[in-house]
């Protein structure tokens, strides 16, 4: 029995923004990085800013190419896909959200399976099938236009889109990062729900160990561009293996015992 294709692989990626090798300009953004992404995963990258987590996530939907290296989406290489057949198979919410302002709710979620051809009533269907799920009253908010929505309803819509035609694979970069803390808990919690529920493929961005440590089934940490340990949290805050990693897991041991220490000064 075969054994299913991976849902991404990233096999020896080297990416390098500058004219040449030779250029005395040139930034290497990622160096050799391989990693193996399992269908139904949800796969959070961590590192500090600027080691290429982002130029990392770009690739997946070729917005972004490879300057070595091969990126696999289903076991086929993505330079061998349509750039925009690719991105119709894959959600991507980030920060900015980016709802289209003259469109409402409901136009906004089912933007994609419009351009896929949906008729109108299967696209109202799914619309509100997706409203309820982010748990966003259809007969109340698919009407509304984004300038009528809070940032954390903003957010859901954004994930309701990326989900609209049913992809394998879900890209977010700092979803929520413009979030206050309890609707940014409240959705992080509610789309690892959907993840598991859909039986999506995730791979995300955050700048929040916490978050991550909550969310992921599996960490991969970057640093200047590489691939420096990966495992699961339980993995990763039990036995590190290197010296940034064991300060990004104290981080989470240090505010619990400061609050711990709150608590008992109550």
């Amino acid at each position: 029995m075969d054994t299913p294709a991976a849902a991404i692989e990233f096999s020896n990626i080297i990416k390098r923004f500058g004219a040449s090798p030779a250029d005395a300009g040139e930034v290497i953004a990622l160096d050799g990085i391989s990693l193996t992404v399992p269908a139904r995963e949800f796969l959070v990258i961590v590192g500090p800013s600027g080691s290429g987590k982002t130029t990392l996530l770009r690739l997946i939907n070729r917005l972004s190419e490879p300057s070595g290296g091969t990126v696999r989406f289903a076991g086929e290489d993505v330079r061998k896909i349509d750039p925009i057949e690719l991105r119709r198979r894959i959600g991507y919410v980030f920060q900015g959200i980016g709802l289209f302002p003259h469109m409402t709710v409901a136009e906004n979620v089912a933007i994609t399976p419009r351009l896929l051809g949906w008729d109108r009533d299967r696209r109202a269907t799914r619309a509100d099938e997706l409203l309820n799920l982010v748990r966003l009253s259809p007969a109340d908010y698919r009407n509304r236009f984004p300038r009528e929505l809070s940032g954390g309803e903003r957010q859901r819509v954004g994930v309701a889109r990326a989900i609209a035609a049913k992809p394998m694979v879900v890209l977010m970069d700092e979803p929520f990062g413009a979030l206050d803390p309890l609707t940014r808990d409240a959705l992080g919690q509610d789309y690892r729900r959907l993840h598991e529920e859909l039986g999506l493929t995730t791979v995300m961005i955050t700048h929040d160990i916490l978050e991550a440590l909550m969310l992921a089934d599996r960490i991969a940490v970057l640093q200047q561009g590489r691939l420096i340990e990966q495992g699961t949290p339980k993995k990763l805050m039990a036995a590190a293996e290197t010296d940034y990693v064991r300060e990004l897991m104290q981080m989470p041991r240090t505010q619990a015992t400061r609050l711990q220490k709150l608590m008992d000064e109550q």
